[in-house]
This record gives C-alpha cells, structure tokens and sequence, in this order.
C-alpha cells in the first residue's frame, strides 16, 4: 500500500514543462548516474570475488538512484546552496533511472554474454585467475565456520552496543526537557542528571550484559584458536581463562569509556557517578539471569516481528 503511495507521489512532484525545460540536464545526469553505478557497483561486486555475469548484474540492478536523493536536493534548496532547479531535475532522474532499471536488468545477461566474446582472452584469463585466488584464501571448513560465528558474534555486539548508545543519546537529548518535570522534586541540576544518567545505565543494562556475555564467547573462541598446548603447555586451560576473562573486562571498561564521551552533557559528578556504578553493579548481579531473559524475549520478539525463526 506505501509503496503505492510512494511512487503516486513521486508521479506527482514531476513537472512536465520542467522535463522540456531541462531535458540536456536530466538526460546528461541520468546517463551519468546509470553508467556510474553500473561501473561502480559492478566493480566493488567483481573486487568482492563475484564473476562477471553477476558483477554486470548487480551494477545493472543498482542503477537507479533512491529518494534520499530528494532529501538532499531539499536540504540543498533549504541551506541556499543549490538553485530551485535541483529538486525537479532529482525527482525527474530518480523516475526514470527507476523506470529504466527493470529493462537494465533483463539485458544483464545478453550483455554480459557480448562482453565475454568481446574481452581479450588474456585478459579473461586474468579476471579468472583473480577469481581463483580470492576464492583460495577465503576460509574452508573448520576456518569457515569459525569464521561465520565470529561475524555473527561481532554483529550481535555491534546491534546491543547501538541500542545502548542510542538510549544514552535520547537520555542527552530530552536532559533539558526531563529537568524541566524534576525541577519541583529535584531543584539540584547535578542531581538531576544523576537521576537521567543513571536511568539510562538501568534501561542499558539488559543490552550491556548481552554484549558483555557474546564478548565473553568470543573471547573463549579467541582463546581456544590462539593458545594451542604444544605452546602453553601444562598451562594452556589457565592461559586461555585468563583471555577468555580480561578481554570481556577491557571491552566493558572501553564500552563506559564511551559512552561516558557520548553523554558527556549530562554526566554528573565523580561521587554521583561511582554512587551510580556501584549500584547498577549490584543490580546486574542480583538480577542477572532476569536481565538475561528480558533480553532474549526481546530478541525472540524481533525475529518473529522480522519473519526470522527464534534461535532455540
């Protein structure tokens, strides 16, 4: 139905008479925006480890250029750093690199076969060569799936440390507002952003012992592949603990550093801060397995919304 409504719109802001008024503009920026991505796109696909074909695909196939274009062309025409004409030549080039796209894309295949028989056999040779080696050093096997659970690992850390993040900044943010409404409770501005800092840590929590424990995984897989026995010996199991215990402790310690800089503006004082430390410390420990289930339902809750299967 919005996408519907999307393109209805989009129909709407095109301007016929502009079109006639500048045609060369939109004609030379459509060909330059389609071949651009064509090329761009389809060698980043190519450098990635992908054949030709599927290079030629994916360039063709991103040909077009998006709405955010038409946000930068407002945003231009609002700051008065661009003319008027801008935001109908953006909208007009977005709609027919968007018509055209489907076209583009049924001739991937036709052109990437007249491209094959065109090549210089040499430099076919080359291209595949290429292939061969970014496909030889690529993981195998064990390499592979170590691999995969360490991006997976990654990944999940990056997704609790932005939510963290972004609850931290929202916090900074509505600081003013939120004083405002404390103001008749709590007249004391340090005060009060020890109050906001410090339900930011709670509401945090869940998504900080989620990081701290996937961080703690990681590191366990980092301790097994880096500590074999034959080189630590009889002291391999304490070698590996302690990696798999000081590397959780530095990234949590790394993760309040930052986001200490990140509310910078509504940090209270060094005795409220440890005061609020301590305490979110012991109401991890008490509710640890509780914060633990809050959080997989959550997830749960996201992978059904996203039509994904729960992880057991």
């Amino acid at each position: 139905m919005f996408s519907a409504i999307f393109f209805v719109a989009i129909g709407l802001m095109i301007d016929p008479k502009i079109l006639l008024d500048y045609a060369w503009p939109i004609a030379v920026i459509t060909v330059a925006a389609v071949l651009g991505k064509m090329i761009s796109c389809g060698l980043g696909a190519f450098i990635a480890g992908n054949d030709g074909k599927t290079s030629l695909r994916v360039g063709m196939g991103l040909s077009q250029i998006g709405e955010f274009s038409f946000i930068i062309a407002a945003l231009g025409m609002t700051l008065q750093v661009t003319s008027d004409f801008l935001y109908p030549v953006a909208v007009a080039v977005s709609a027919i690199t968007t018509l055209l796209t489907p076209y583009l894309i049924r001739a991937a295949d036709p052109l990437s076969h007249t491209l094959g028989a065109i090549v210089p056999a040499r430099m076919a040779r080359v291209f595949g060569m290429y292939g061969e080696w970014l496909r030889s050093i690529q993981p195998q096997g064990q390499g592979a799936v170590l691999a995969a659970m360490i991006r997976k690992i990654l990944l999940q850390v990056g997704i609790n440390l932005a939510l963290v993040i972004a609850i931290f900044f929202t916090g900074a943010f509505f600081a003013e507002r939120i004083g405002v409404y404390f103001s008749d409770w709590v007249s004391d501005l340090g005060q009060q952003k020890a109050w906001i800092w410090g339900a930011s840590l709670l509401l945090s929590l869940p998504f900080l012992i989620a990081a701290y424990r996937k961080l703690k995984a990681l590191s366990m897989l980092l301790a097994e592949m880096s500590v074999k026995p034959e080189m630590a010996g009889r002291h391999t199991a304490r070698v590996r603990r302690v990696i798999a215990e000081v590397i959780p402790l530095l990234s949590l310690l790394v993760i309040f550093l930052l986001i200490a800089l990140l509310s910078s503006s509504m940090l209270p004082t060094r005795e409220w801060l440890m005061l609020i430390v301590v305490v979110a410390a012991v109401v991890a420990a008490v509710l640890w397995r509780w914060f633990i289930r809050v959080h997989t339902r959550m997830q749960i809750a996201l992978l059904e919304t996203l039509g994904n299967h729960p992880e057991p």
